[in-house]
C-alpha cells in the first residue's frame, strides 16, 4: 500500500495563528510516518507557503492547492489536516475553497464550521434542541445601544462578546452600567456583531467530543478555574488558569453535560474535534459556545483529555486522516 501525502495545515489570519502554529508541530510530529508522507502547509494573510524539511518555502498553487518541488514536480496532497484556528480555517472559508477544487480536509464541512463560528446562530439551533444558554441582546456595529434597557433585562454584571471570534479575544466582564459602552467598543474591534449576555453564576467546564472510529464519544470534561475573572484569552493560552480533568463533579452532573455535549455535537452533524464551553448552574449545563478546530498544542485542554481518555495523539489524529480520506470529493 503506498503511503498517502498529508499535509498539516496552521496558521491562519488572525491573532490565534501562534497558537495553531503549536498545534500544527505537535499533529505533524505525531502522524504515523509509515502511514503516511507528512507535510507542514503554512497559511497567512500575505502567503501561502509549503515548508521542506530544511525549512524552506515554496509557495503554494491556490488553483489546486498544490505546490512545484524542486524536480518540477507538483505534490498533491491526498488530504489536508486543519489545524487552523480562527479564520479562515474555523469559519468555513478554507472548507469552501477546498469542497470547490476537491481537495479532501479533515474537521467538519463548510456550514458546521460557518455555523458553530457564529455564537448567535449555533445558540439560536442548539435551542431547538433542548440545550439551554445565557439571556442575550445582539447588536451589529452602528446601531443605538440603550444601555438601561440592556441592564434592567439582562442585570449585572454581564458579559460583552465578539459573535464571531475565536479564543475569548475582545470578552469583557461588565460590572458597571458606566463600562457597557466602552466594552462593546473592545468587542466591536474583533467583530461587526457583538453578543451582551446575562452572567451565568457557576463553575465553567470545557467537553471535548469528536467521531473516534464511527462512534461520538465525550473525551473528557475539563474544569476551568481561571486565576482571571474569566477564562480569557491569558487564561486560555498563557497558563493563568488552573484546568483540571476531570472535573469535580458528581455522576449525575457528569452524565448530563456528556449527554448534551453528544447531542450539541450530533444536532449540529459536526464530524473532527470539538470543544464546547458550558456554565454548570444547579447541575444544568448552559452552552457558551462550541469550537471547532480547538488548540492542539501539548498544554492543550482536548490532548490532556485523550490523554486520560486512554487515546493517544497519534491514534487521534491518523483516525481524522482515515475519515478524511474517506471523504467523496
Amino acid at each position: 500500500m503506498s503511503k498517502k501525502h498529508v499535509a498539516v495545515v496552521m496558521g491562519g489570519y488572525s491573532d490565534e495563528y501562534k497558537v495553531s502554529m503549536k498545534s500544527g508541530q505537535l499533529i505533524y510530529d505525531s502522524l504515523d510516518r509509515d502511514l503516511y508522507h507528512v507535510y507542514k502547509v503554512i497559511i497567512l494573510k500575505d502567503e501561502w507557503y509549503f515548508l521542506d524539511e530544511n525549512d524552506n518555502k515554496k509557495p503554494i498553487n491556490k488553483g489546486d492547492f498544490s505546490v512545484t518541488l524542486n524536480n518540477n514536480e507538483a505534490l498533491k496532497f491526498d488530504a489536508c489536516f486543519n489545524i487552523i484556528h480562527g479564520t479562515p480555517g474555523e469559519n468555513g472559508i478554507l472548507q469552501a475553497y477546498w469542497d470547490a477544487i476537491g481537495q479532501k480536509y479533515t474537521g467538519c464541512d463548510f456550514y458546521q464550521s460557518a455555523l458553530t463560528f457564529n455564537k448567535k446562530d449555533t445558540l439560536a439551533v442548539l435551542s431547538k434542541y433542548g440545550i439551554p444558554s445565557a439571556k442575550s441582546v445582539y447588536l451589529r456595529k452602528g446601531e443605538n445601544i440603550n444601555v438601561d434597557e440592556i441592564v434592567e433585562y439582562l442585570n449585572l454584571p454581564l458579559f460583552v462578546k465578539p459573535n464571531q471570534s475565536g479564543s475569548s479575544l475582545g470578552i469583557s466582564k461588565v460590572k458597571e452600567k458606566s463600562e457597557l459602552i466602552a466594552a462593546t467598543e473592545i468587542a466591536f474591534k474583533e467583530d461587526d456583531e457583538i453578543l451582551i449576555e446575562s452572567f451565568l453564576d457557576g463553575m465553567e467546564v470545557s467537553v471535548g467530543v469528536i467521531d473516534f472510529k464511527g462512534e461520538t464519544i465525550v473525551l473528557g470534561i475539563t474544569e476551568i478555574v481561571p486565576q482571571n475573572e474569566f477564562f480569557d484569552y491569558e487564561a486560555k493560552y498563557e497558563g493563568a488558569s488552573e484546568e483540571i480533568t476531570p472535573a469535580r463533579i458528581d455522576i449525575e452532573t457528569t452524565k448530563r453535560v456528556e449527554e448534551i455535549a453528544k447531542r450539541a455535537y450530533n444536532s449540529l452533524g459536526m464530524s473532527g474535534f470539538s470543544r464546547s464551553e458550558f456554565i454548570l448552574m444547579d447541575g444544568i449545563p448552559y452552552m457558551l459556545e462550541m469550537n471547532t478546530n480547538p488548540g492542539f498544542s501539548p498544554a492543550s485542554i482536548l490532548p490532556q483529555q485523550a490523554k486520560i481518555y486512554g487515546i493517544s495523539i497519534k491514534d487521534l489524529c491518523g483516525n481524522e486522516v482515515e475519515k478524511a480520506l474517506q471523504k467523496r470529493n
